[in-house]
């Protein structure tokens, strides 16, 4: 049964029934320099508990690959997402959570994207998940940093900067060529309502993407004066109504994005701003400037987003007014980092049922809120 989010959010917080003891799987304990202990699982990975299995209802599609598992099935609802040993402890909830909401779990295939550079490799990081999610439909794929390295330029946050942020304008390259429509997301979200509905909305006429737009946010501000006093940068949008969208989270035609070599004109873009300096906030300008104004206006419940407040403070947020189906900390602050120091804001409580890392320091009976305690969930 899916639960959705209501506007209206009461938290309650206690103790939990210990879990049982086939459920965890212990791995040693590494002590740090300062000496705090970490929680050690594969090749000095953080350890998770395995999830819970859900299963399909009568009611779900038969896969078109009986008994064998493909990333090819268009049965399945198709999704990529990043994986990376600093942002390890958000994939997993967030898998977690999706598989928790979905009505068709089994029918869900994840596309994760892991860098090259990676201390943990992609063997590595596909034991990790499968201890965690046993019967996960998944594949990680290698993302080869190389492609875009000289192409990004500095940031208002380092974190901004990384590589894999990138990821996303090559999924039609990184992805097998049979898929042929995938839901992106970031890995620091939570899905509280069904993932399907968010795969069968449409994506009419020309358009590539969909996402929520914010067409009330000021849109000059994602770029510089440099760029709007320039004719022949800022026509790009004539003819365009352009809004904010959030890259975190989009439904992507990819067949279309192969056909218009949409890769290459995001690269485009990367390129000037080395040269002229248009913009200063990462991977998301490029893609407003390819697709704002022409995007699928999707239900701002499925993104909202800026839970992690603002690129400098992280500053606690509230949620936008509306119904939720997707809650987003993007920003500076995570829930996890929050939770883990004791400054919590009261949405990173959502966060904290869907958290399948293990700590040390704490009994299994205290580590985690039970995913039903919260009656909007």
């Amino acid at each position: 049964m899916i639960h959705v989010l209501s506007r209206t959010i009461v938290i309650f917080v206690f103790l939990v029934t210990p879990f049982s003891s086939d459920a965890i799987r212990e791995f040693p304990t590494k002590v740090t320099g300062d000496g705090d202990e970490t929680q050690m699982g594969f090749d000095g990975l953080p350890r998770f508990a395995e999830a819970p299995e859900y299963r399909n209802g009568s009611e779900c599609p038969a896969s078109d690959t009986e008994g064998v598992v493909s990333s090819c099935d268009p049965s399945h609802v198709h999704i990529a997402m990043t994986l990376d040993s600093e942002y390890l402890r958000g994939s997993m909830a967030a898998v977690h959570s999706v598989l928790k909401h979905a009505s068709c779990p089994k029918s869900v295939f994840f596309h994760f994207i892991a860098a090259e550079s990676d201390s943990a490799d992609s063997m590595t990081l596909t034991r990790l998940v499968q201890s965690a999610f046993p019967s996960l439909n998944f594949k990680v794929n290698v993302f080869m940093e190389d492609l875009v390295k000289n192409r990004i330029s500095s940031s208002i946050r380092q974190a901004l900067e990384n590589p894999l942020n990138y990821a996303r304008n090559y999924l039609a390259d990184i992805l097998e060529p049979c898929v042929d429509r995938v839901i992106y997301l970031d890995s620091d979200l939570l899905v509280v309502d069904d993932i399907r509905k968010l795969w069968n909305i449409s994506l009419t006429g020309s358009r590539i993407i969909g996402a929520p737009e914010y067409c009330h946010a000021n849109f000059t501000k994602y770029f510089s004066d440099g760029f709007w006093s320039n004719p022949m940068f800022s026509r790009v949008f004539a003819g365009r109504s352009p809004c904010y969208f959030n890259t975190g989270v989009m439904v992507m035609d990819l067949v279309k994005f192969r056909e218009g070599n949409y890769r290459r004109r995001i690269e485009g873009w990367m390129e000037l701003q080395k040269q002229r300096r248009i913009y200063e906030l990462g991977s998301l300008p490029p893609f407003l400037l390819v697709f704002a104004g022409n995007v699928e206006a999707i239900d701002h419940r499925w993104n909202q987003h800026g839970l992690g407040g603002d690129n400098v403070l992280g500053s606690c947020r509230s949620l936008h007014p509306g119904p939720v189906s997707l809650l987003h900390w993007s920003g500076k602050g995570k829930p996890w980092a929050r939770l883990d120091a004791r400054t919590p804001c009261p949405l990173d409580h959502l966060w904290a049922p869907y958290d399948l890392y293990q700590s040390p320091h704490l009994q299994p009976h205290q580590q985690r809120l039970p995913i039903n305690s919260f009656s909007s969930l």
